[in-house]
């Protein structure tokens, strides 16, 4: 019984690359790395507070959210935004686990400050 649970793990390892591919493919519709669109700004979202990026004007119910965007966070928004923000107004979620993964590894990788 283990076996099945093993290679589902293996099969879920990050690949950022890919979810740079995802992010501009199914993300930029809305969002930008560096620009405010129907959405925020994504570049530095991880540790972020949510409903806070400087210049955007969120839903209500994003605006009084109180949590910071974490890899986890991330991965739970992309699965259900209701769940995480109910009245919250993004109507996209991604369905398959390795693209969530995928997509919140990009994004943490465009988080960290740059090196000197």
């Amino acid at each position: 019984m283990a076996a099945p649970a093993l290679v589902q793990a293996q099969a879920l390892v990050p690949d950022a690359h890919r979810g740079q591919q995802l992010v501009e493919s199914r993300c930029f519709a809305c969002h930008s790395l560096d620009a405010h669109r129907a959405g925020p700004a994504l570049r530095g979202v991880v540790g972020r507070k949510a409903g806070k990026a400087e210049g955007y004007f969120y839903s209500e119910a994003m605006a009084v959210a109180t949590h910071t965007w974490t890899v986890a966070g991330l991965k739970a928004w992309l699965t259900n935004p209701e769940k995480v923000v109910p009245g919250q107004e993004m109507n996209y979620y991604l369905t398959e686990a390795q693209d969530r993964e995928d997509v919140v590894a990009y994004l943490a990788s465009v988080s960290k400050p740059a090196q000197k």
